[in-house]
């Protein structure tokens, strides 16, 4: 057989790298050299797991807890996420709802492949976190960009969804929190969104795995909402074990049995060892760690932003999540691929370019994560403003 003719799908040739990888690759390479670099590219929190979780964790190793579980996940664990939603929210979920995902990445592709078939349009954001469109391709779907703007907070408004709906729009994506924007999703307008995709007989999908790092507002979900709705979420980013790889994913009940044989193919089911720690992120003593480390990411936030500002970054819609802040630079010539790789050079300051998350308008924007402690992000601000001010 001639190798040369062994190509590769095409879905993979479409998929675009990340351009912040190319930051970061130049980043580690400084830092080889002796430079020091303040990391604001990175979206991951810098708190590792809370100790009761580490300590559920090794314990499960220990006592040789990590056997295959369900493909859905253990009992014990989706229950707890019941219990999650009636005590935060006030919605009663049934448990056999909740399946365990090997990260949110995981439950969004068993989402995408449970209702993406091949030529099926999906209403993605844009800007939006890049995995959306990619995801959908790779389902043989078709990710049709939404463009959003900064008066709407860049969330998706019942008007811009009907003018991009059309006969072959299968369903919306969409996350609240948002990345990169940190923005979030008003509730009325979801209801109204979520109503319209229901009589057109869609499906929301909704990504809420920023759920719990809100400010100025108690966290909201679209669990109840009209209609064909499906929540993905994490234990990545508010519980702070990203590299646990757990997620879950809520379902209407007739999907449950779908979905549970993708995930028994694709995955088998999530790490059990993590299954078993993530019971410990629901104690008392684990949610007051958390809590207090979101008020540290408010903090940071309430930081950075008037400091973005007075370097002549323009911060379009302020962030009311996540851990991002996004920030135009077109008042220093908005190449934002340019500027990001221009500051990393002179100033040590590593940020990802807004090229990554769609092409509404992000060529001249930024992400800035609030990810490092406040005496790191008050020294990056100070090298973000020497910057500027020389340009």
């Amino acid at each position: 057989m001639n190798s040369s003719r062994l190509l590769a799908a095409r879905r993979a040739a479409e998929i675009e790298p990340f351009q912040v990888m190319d930051v970061l690759a130049r980043a580690q390479a400084l830092e080889a050299a002796g430079r020091r670099v303040v990391h604001m590219e990175i979206g991951e929190p810098d708190f590792t797991a809370p100790d009761e979780v580490v300590e559920a964790g090794v314990r499960a190793l220990r006592d040789g807890r990590t056997a295959y579980t369900a493909a859905l996940g253990l009992a014990a664990l989706r229950e707890a996420i019941a219990a999650h939603y009636a005590r935060c929210f006030g919605v009663m979920l049934d448990p056999g709802r909740v399946a365990i995902t090997a990260g949110a990445s995981g439950g969004l592709l068993l989402a995408l492949a449970l209702y993406v078939d091949p030529g099926d349009e999906f209403l993605v954001p844009d800007p939006g976190y890049p995995g959306y469109r990619h995801f959908v391709r790779a389902f043989e779907g078709v990710p049709r960009a939404l463009a959003l703007s900064a008066k709407a907070h860049y969330q998706p408004t019942l008007e811009g969804v009907r003018r991009a709906w059309s006969a072959r729009t299968k369903g919306l994506l969409l996350g609240s929190p948002s990345n990169p924007t940190g923005t979030i999703a008003d509730a009325a307008e979801l209801a109204r969104i979520a109503q319209f995709v229901a009589e057109q007989g869609g499906v929301l999908i909704a990504d809420e795995i920023y759920q719990g790092l809100v400010y100025g507002a108690p966290p909201a979900t679209a669990l109840g909402m009209p209609g064909e709705v499906t929540l993905v979420n994490s234990f990545s980013k508010y519980f702070c074990m990203t590299g646990w790889r757990l997620g879950w994913v809520v379902l209407p009940q007739p999907r449950v049995r779908d979905f549970e044989k993708l995930a028994q193919h694709f995955f088998i089911c999530a790490a059990s060892a993590a299954q078993h720690a993530a019971l410990a992120a629901f104690a008392p003593q684990t949610l007051a760690v958390l809590e207090e480390r979101r008020a540290q990411f408010e903090r940071r936030r309430d930081v950075l932003v008037p400091a973005l500002q007075r370097a002549g970054l323009e911060i379009p819609a302020p962030p009311r999540g996540a851990f991002y802040v996004y920030a135009d630079c077109g008042r220093f010539g908005g190449d934002a691929r340019r500027f990001a790789l221009d500051l990393l050079e002179q100033a040590g300051v590593a940020a990802t370019p807004g090229l990554d998350f769609g092409a509404n308008g992000t060529a001249r924007c930024l992400r800035f994560a609030y990810t490092r402690g406040l005496a790191e992000l008050e020294e990056g601000a100070a090298r973000i403003a020497q910057f500027c001010a020389r340009r």
